[in-house]
């Protein structure tokens, strides 16, 4: 019986192993570069706009290619430059944010867009001061400046830390693994064409060195590639075992007025959806706790619905409880309450957790009678 193939230790190469060559992953980049909004094509002598570099990398923090590119779309139509965007009213930028979530990168961005605006509208070309910007951390600020200003930064994100680990048969399991795979990535880092070299290791992480079944056939580092060889590709790279996401609880009222107008308020500044529009509510409890029990907005017939909101945030999955009234020409809102005309236009603008309490009430509030 043949004996199984060994797996190096995860703190040493694999032996003998040719050094994966960037001009060939460059050449076929030419050849196979995604189209995408805020790109140029491969090799172009112009550079690509910082601003739309800059926009498409905060909207691709924690979210996919494909969400993004209708936002960024709209974006770079409704405010076309970075100090447009820095002139734009902060509800309306938050508006056209609304479905991308992560809120705190929405204020980060109109952050940086009026500091970058007030000196002069341009991006610094370094990684340091981009660093220095609100919402620039060490990988968005190594994108901008290989990206944008073509300077050979290491750009490392989840598809290259993947491409890294399966090339080298790094079997150390992330998140530890992450300052070795970002070593290796720095060490194939070229002069030449550091921009697209960036963008061809993302793309082959995207299209090729996918996380399940990677197509090595395709792949232009196939024959330097160590995972490949010992038989270990789509075991890489390996993560250590994830811990149950918290879960917590809360209560939101959503109430439409007969006239169509939907019951909302201005979230407090500081927290998760801070500043933003959303739905009257209680407090997000950890679900083992008591539910906060908050009282409603305004008076009315309020009734506990059997649909529940829910949602899954970054660290913790979200249930709420949703309770609904259909009211009165008269009803006075308290606590900074208000209401906002045409419900269904304002649920779409609200941040996904509410939009979804709200799609659920609508049909029940629109059915009911007058004052139910």
């Amino acid at each position: 019986m043949a004996e199984a193939p060994q797996e190096p230790r995860p703190d040493a190469p694999c032996p003998d192993a040719p050094r994966p060559d960037p001009a060939a992953l460059l050449a076929w980049y030419d050849r196979a570069a995604r189209r995408l909004p805020w790109r140029t094509p491969p090799g172009a002598a112009a550079r690509p706009d910082p601003y739309a570099v800059w926009l498409s990398e905060i909207m691709l923090q924690q979210t996919t290619v494909a969400a993004v590119i209708p936002y960024f779309q709209t974006f770079i139509r409704r405010w076309p430059t970075v100090a447009e965007l820095a002139a734009a009213p902060e509800d309306q930028v938050m508006a056209a944010w609304a479905g991308l979530g992560y809120y705190a990168r929405a204020r980060n961005m109109l952050r940086c867009a009026r500091i970058v605006a007030a000196a002069g509208g341009r991006f610094p070309a370094d990684e340091a001061a981009l660093r220095a910007l609100p919402g620039i951390g060490p990988y968005t600020a190594a994108a901008i400046a290989a990206i944008a200003f073509d300077i050979p930064a290491t750009v490392v994100d989840g598809n290259v830390e993947r491409v890294m680990a399966r090339l080298f048969a790094a079997t150390d399991p992330l998140p530890a693994a992450k300052p070795r795979l970002r070593a290796l990535a720095a060490g194939l880092t070229p002069a030449r064409r550091p921009g697209d070299y960036a963008q061809a290791v993302m793309d082959l992480g995207a299209t090729v060195c996918t996380p399940r079944k990677p197509d090595c056939p395709a792949c232009p580092w196939r024959e330097d590639c160590a995972a490949r060889r010992l038989g270990l590709a789509a075991e890489l790279p390996r993560k250590a075992p994830r811990r149950a996401r918290p879960h917590r609880r809360g209560v939101v009222f959503v109430g439409l007025r007969e006239d169509g107008a939907l019951l909302l308020e201005t979230r407090p500044p500081e927290g998760l959806l801070g500043g933003m529009t959303g739905l009257p509510g209680g407090a997000w409890r950890e679900a083992a706790e008591p539910l906060d029990d908050p009282a409603p907005p305004c008076p009315g017939d309020w009734r506990r619905l059997t649909a529940e909101a829910r949602h899954v945030f970054t660290h913790f999955a979200l249930t709420l409880e949703i309770r609904a009234a259909r009211l009165g020409p008269e009803a006075a809102p308290e606590g900074g309450a208000f209401f906002a005309p045409d419900a269904r236009a304002r649920a779409a603008e609200l941040p996904t957790v509410f939009r979804k309490a709200v799609e659920l009430a609508l049909p029940e509030l629109e059915a009911a009678g007058p004052g139910r």
